[in-house]
């Protein structure tokens, strides 16, 4: 876990974030246990409300399963879902936007995947 959170999201979607990426990293497995709310609490130094609000993103999304008096486990398919779902936001967020600014420019389709695939190249 990071020492501290800090960015433009709020931190119940930072502590929420952060397990996705440990998911994605393979820090969690799937049926792998997550660590508590006080845990994330006593980590992050935030109010324990606040990382079960986190927490309880997750298992909404089906990311995370509660286990009655054992805690939250990464849940089957997890890592998948976490890559769908983040593929989705990076569509909407950037791959739209970019294409919407290319036509604006002029740009050809074609035009703008040679673009993209010159900056790919570039390393970014």
């Amino acid at each position: 876990m990071p020492e501290s959170l800090n960015g433009p999201l709020l931190l119940y979607q930072q502590i929420a974030q952060t397990i996705e990426d440990d998911i994605l990293r393979g820090v969690y497995q799937e049926e792998e246990q997550v660590p508590s709310t006080n845990e994330l609490a006593r980590a992050y130094h935030i109010n324990p409300a606040t990382a079960a609000k986190g927490l309880n993103l997750l298992t909404a999304e089906g990311i995370l399963c509660k286990r009655r008096g054992l805690g939250m486990f990464v849940s089957p398919g997890a890592a998948e879902a976490v890559r769908q779902k983040r593929r989705a936001a990076f569509y909407d967020g950037y791959v739209r936007p970019l294409v919407k600014e290319g036509a604006s420019l002029g740009l050809t389709g074609e035009e703008l995947l040679a673009m993209v695939k010159q900056a790919s190249q570039e390393g970014g």
